[in-house]
Order: structure tokens, then C-alpha cells, then sequence
């Protein structure tokens, strides 16, 4: 924590309540970031109190804070335009900062007679023709994916003529995407023209593209080439329908940029949509460590626009915020005249925002090896719960014993919505004899968490706080384990789990009494699906104790034998039935036997003999 905290804070509440920029400066003087508040000391006095409610990003950067200086301005507009212009200047570490590397991509047209189209970000002088430059990636590979589908070209490998009926046409062949040169059979005169009909589609578009097809159909059946204006006929159909693909939704769609963001507490994911003509011709994702998220959407728009020099007319985004009158009147006089920023509630335009906001999720699910599926089922989670960051890293806890004996518990963990089987854990209760469930979570929830003090600084196993902590059972373990927690000071969200009277999943249970979940079939089936995982983990664990020691019983009663020959003798036989079949030269060849111990064995096993 920051030994500067208190007089930190003694000198943000001095501040006047006055729209103005800030500036953190860490112990060398370096700006480490800026920014701007409609009242200065409201804003400020939020990062020197209580350190629970910010996020990491933030903690860290307070925790560098040796100092801070104020710009007061006449408005918030004017603080926001001072912020920008000071962010470009110094380029402070915790803000977010966005390069503009968005290079150059071309269409490029191999050399020969054979040509294949492709997409690439350089060019080489390898002979090739190449059309551009373009500054959307993502169009030029979508273009040319789509325009070497409906003129069947090949996107494969192999050369031609040198390929000629050297191996069979592959699957885009026998699912109409490639005409197949390479079975011989394609003539070239019908492999140039459907090559230059998919450049003239490439650089004219799609619209002029079909006059032209249209117009050569129709010469086609002038000169009574009916096959070949069959197969112009087919790819005009092709045109029409990727042409109907591409425009995402009705032409109902602005010409604009749609923005949505998803958090998962640790992480941020902004996906930018931009639409022209009612099609999606460029996106972009921008995945950074979350900080404040008042600030932060706001903070970002910021530095989007200031590396683009264009901007929309509309921009759609999925959330507001303080400041967004500031920001569309910055965003104006960018553009040089009104700039709408909507928050869309309702509509094609709040439809468009949803799917950003998926595919932001997507991306956030796919950096940490999940789906979007399993995401969207902890969003779930942490808004039922009301926790305050998504429950990335669970545990949950089961004890199981029989009439008080072999005492155990179970620790099973999900990561990112999926079982993390190599966390895993098992306990073997060491404090008492008899049944006492209560006692048993307390000694658990205690062994778990001294060994986190212990290995803290891992952020591995137990050395990792998780983000939620699920028991089997209902308010009475969770009282127990929630006075475990607070007497070590871990502050981690804590719920139970309780079952029916047929030891079905119904309720989720915490301070606040129980919260239904069974109309949400999502979290209803994950819950339940954590709540079997821990109760067969334990149950399993408490089954192979008592099978051990029945068997171990069953050899102590044999003279010379006590626990740890017995252990020796089942890990060496690995069965008592192994043992039992073991002639009197087997046992006495076994690691720790005497040849009277081993007699013994014999004897108890054969004394018919």
C-alpha cells in the first residue's frame, strides 16, 4: 500500500469542485497518468480512500503515486480537450494508449497464365500484380475469400500447368468452390475469363459486377453459348446471394461505427464495428488490463478517434456515461460537424450493439481458452451473485464421512466456466474423531488458507485467492466458513449451494437468504454441474480411504504386521487377493519382510494348509 495514502488523500480533498485535469506523477517526477473530472475533487479524493473497490489496474497505479498536480479549466469540454492533447504529449504508462498500426494490405494476382488471387499486407517484387493499397485488412481478405468462392478459383497450393492430374481435387471442389484445374479438364480460355470476372467484382463491387455478368450472359445467349451462360447465370446468383451475406442486417444500417466492450474484471475487450452502405467493412478488437470503468469507455473512445482521422457521422455504443455530451462535442469538432453518440435501447441499432458486445466476450473467452458459452454463464453468475468482477477462478468444497468415521474433503476448481482438474484437492480431517460437518469445513477452509498466506506470492494453487468460493450445503456451513474467512482476512465472495429433498441442485444461499435459480437454465445446469463434480470428488475420496483400511485392518490382525508393513505389502501386491495367492517365497522376496513375518502372512491365508 502507499505510505503517501493519508497525505495523499488530505490533499485531493482540498481540491476545488471545479471541471480540470489531473496528473500523477510517480517518485522520479514521470507522469504515470492523466486525467480529467467534471469536479476535481470528487474525482481525485475516489483514488486515495478505500482500495476494495477499485480494480488492479487501478490499485497499482496508486500504489506509484508519489504526487499529483491540477489545470482547472472553464469546462468539461475544455478539461477533455486538454487531457487528449496532454495523453499524446506524454504517453503515460496507465492510460490507455492505442497505436495506429493499421497498415497497408493489398489484392495480389500471382504471375502467369494461371493466375490465383490472395490477400497480403506487403508487397514483393516477385512479378506479381498487386491492387491497392487498401487500409482495411479485414475487407481485402473478405473480398478475396469471397470473389475466389463464387468464381471457383483455386486457393490450394499446387501449380499449374505443372499439377495436372497429379492427385485428386480436394473437398472445395465437390462442395462447388473451386472449378478444379488441377484434374486437366479446365480450359484455359474458361479460367481467364472467370479470373477476370472475379477482379472486375473486386474492384468494382458487387453491383457492377452483376451489370457486367449480366451483360455477358447475354451475349452468351446471343451466340447461342447456352453453357456458358449457364454458368455466368450461376455465379450472377452467387453474387446476389454473398451480396445479401455481407449486409449484416437490412438496409436499415447508418453508415457508422458500432462500439461494445465486455470486462471480465481483469481484462477489457473493445470491438469496433464500422458499417458503410449497410455492410461491415472493417473491424478492429483492443484487449488491455481494466481499470476504472466510470473513465474507462470514455477514455478509450478518446484514444480511438485521435488515431483515426475519420469520424462517423453515428457511432452506436453499449453503454453511457458521465461526460458523453463532452466527448460528442469533441468528436464534432473533429469531424467538423454534428457527430451522434446514441446508446440504442431498442431495434436493429441496439442488435448491432449486442453482437459487438458478443463478439468482444468472444474474443476476452478466446485469449483464456474459453467459449463464449462459458462466459456468458459467468456474466450470469456474477450479476445473480452481485459480485464485482467475473468468477474466473471458483472453488468449491464438500465434506463426506460415515457415522463420523474417515473423515474428508473435497476441493474441486473451474477456470474460466471448465473443471481444473490438476487444482484439485484432498483433505483428510486431523482435528477430531466423530461427526461434525461444521467442524470439518472450519478446519478445511483454515488449512486452505494458511497455506495461501504461506504461498501468496505464486499466484499458482493454493498461492491464488479464488474469485468465488461455492459450498455444498446451506446457511449453517456457510455461517461457519464465512467466520473462517473473516478471522484471516480473506476477502473472497462466499455462497452455498442447496439441495432438495431429493439431493437436486434448487437455490444458491448467502446473507441475504436464498436467490432461485432455477429459471436460469444456463447457471441452474453450471451450478448443478459443480455441485455433483465436488460431492462424487469427496464421496470418491472418503470410498478409497475406507477400502484401504479395510484392507490394512484385515493384515494388522496378522501377527508381525503392523501399518506400515501393511501399506508396504498392498502397494507391493496392490490386492489383498494378490497377497493371499502369494506363495511363502513371493512374501519373503517383498520389500520389509522377514522370513517369520512373511510365514506369518502365509499361514493366516493357508491355514487350511
Amino acid at each position: 500500500m502507499n505510505p503517501k495514502m493519508s497525505e495523499l488523500r488530505k490533499k485531493a480533498m482540498a481540491l476545488p469542485l471545479l471541471p480540470g485535469v489531473y496528473i500523477m506523477h510517480d517518485k522520479s517526477g514521470g507522469i504515470i497518468y492523466i486525467g480529467k473530472a467534471k469536479a476535481l475533487k470528487n474525482r481525485v479524493s475516489q483514488y486515495f480512500g478505500s482500495q476494495n473497490n477499485h480494480a488492479e489496474k487501478v490499485r497499482r497505479m496508486v500504489d506509484n503515486v508519489d504526487d499529483f498536480e491540477y489545470i482547472i479549466t472553464d469546462s468539461e469540454f475544455e478539461a477533455l480537450v486538454l487531457e487528449c492533447s496532454l495523453i499524446k504529449q506524454h504517453t503515460p504508462k496507465y492510460n490507455i494508449l492505442l497505436k495506429d498500426d493499421k497498415g497497408y494490405s493489398y489484392i495480389k494476382v500471382s504471375p502467369g497464365e494461371w493466375k490465383k488471387l490472395s490477400y497480403v499486407l506487403q508487397k514483393t517484387d516477385d512479378g506479381s500484380e498487386y491492387i491497392g493499397p487498401y487500409m482495411s485488412s479485414y475487407y481485402v481478405k473478405n473480398a478475396v475469400e469471397e470473389a475466389n468462392k463464387i468464381f471457383m478459383l483455386p486457393t490450394c497450393n499446387r501449380q499449374f500447368p505443372r499439377d495436372f492430374r497429379k492427385g485428386r481435387p480436394c473437398l472445395n471442389y465437390h462442395i462447388k468452390q473451386c472449378m478444379a484445374p488441377c484434374t486437366g479438364k479446365v480450359k484455359l480460355k474458361d479460367y481467364k475469363e472467370s479470373v477476370e470476372q472475379a477482379l472486375d467484382f473486386l474492384r468494382g463491387g458487387s453491383s457492377n459486377s452483376i451489370k457486367q455478368l449480366t451483360q455477358q450472359m447475354e451475349e452468351a445467349a446471343e451466340n447461342l453459348e447456352f453453357e456458358r451462360a449457364a454458368r455466368i447465370r450461376d455465379k450472377i446468383t452467387a453474387v446476389k446471394k454473398m451480396g445479401e451475406k455481407q449486409k449484416v442486417v437490412a438496409n436499415k444500417v447508418l453508415d457508422e461505427d458500432v462500439i461494445g466492450s465486455f470486462s471480465d474484471g481483469g481484462k477489457t475487450c473493445f470491438q469496433v464495428f464500422r458499417f458503410e452502405g449497410g455492410r461491415l467493412f472493417d473491424r478492429e478488437s483492443f484487449v488491455f488490463d481494466s481499470g476504472d470503468s466510470e473513465s474507462e469507455y470514455e477514455e478509450f473512445i478518446l484514444r480511438y478517434y485521435t488515431i483515426r482521422n475519420d469520424v462517423p457521422k453515428n457511432i452506436a455504443i453499449d453503454k453511457s456515461f458521465d461526460g458523453i455530451e463532452a466527448l460528442g462535442e469533441w468528436l464534432s469538432q473533429k469531424r467538423g460537424n454534428k457527430v451522434n453518440v446514441t446508446v440504442p435501447q431498442r431495434g436493429e441499432q441496439a442488435k448491432l450493439v449486442n453482437m459487438c458486445r458478443s463478439n468482444a466476450a468472444e474474443t476476452l473467452a478466446q485469449k483464456k481458452d474459453a467459449t463464449v458459452r462459458e462466459y456468458s454463464v459467468l456474466e450470469e453468475l456474477k450479476e445473480t451473485l452481485g459480485l464485482k468482477k467475473l468468477p474466473e477462478y471458483i472453488e468449491s468444497y464438500d465434506i463426506s464421512n460415515l457415522a463420523g468415521t474417515e473423515n474428508v474433503a473435497g476441493m474441486v476448481v473451474y477456470k474460466n466456466g471448465k473443471p481444473l482438474k490438476s487444482a484439485y484437492k484432498k483433505f483428510k480431517i486431523k482435528g477430531f474423531e466423530g461427526q461434525d460437518d461444521y467442524g470439518s469445513m472450519k478446519e478445511v477452509l483454515t488449512r486452505r488458507f494458511q497455506e495461501y498466506y504461506k504461498a501468496e506470492d505464486s499466484d499458482e494453487g493454493f498461492g491464488r485467492l479464488p474469485d468465488l468460493i461455492l459450498l455444498d450445503g446451506g446457511k449453517g456451513q456457510v455461517a461457519v466458513a464465512k467466520e473462517v474467512l473473516n478471522k484471516m482476512n480473506i476477502d473472497v465472495p462466499l455462497f452455498g449451494m442447496v439441495k432438495d429433498d431429493k439431493h437436486r441442485t434448487r437455490a444458491i444461499t448467502g446473507d441475504g437468504g436464498e436467490i432461485a435459480i432455477s429459471s436460469k437454465r444456463a447457471l441452474f445446469a453450471f451450478v448443478t454441474r459443480i455441485q455433483d463434480e465436488v460431492h462424487r470428488f469427496a464421496i470418491g475420496y472418503h470410498h478409497s480411504r475406507r477400502s484401504k483400511n479395510t484392507f490394512r485392518s484385515s493384515l494388522t490382525e496378522i501377527d508381525g504386521i503392523g501399518e506400515v508393513r501393511a501399506k508396504i505389502l498392498l502397494k507391493h501386491f496392490r490386492t489383498i487377493e494378490n497377497i493371499s495367492n502369494a506363495d511363502l517365497k513371493e512374501l519373503e522376496n517383498a520389500p520389509k519382510m522377514t522370513k517369520d513375518s512373511a510365514l506369518a502372512v502365509y499361514k493366516y491365508f493357508h491355514n487350511d494348509k
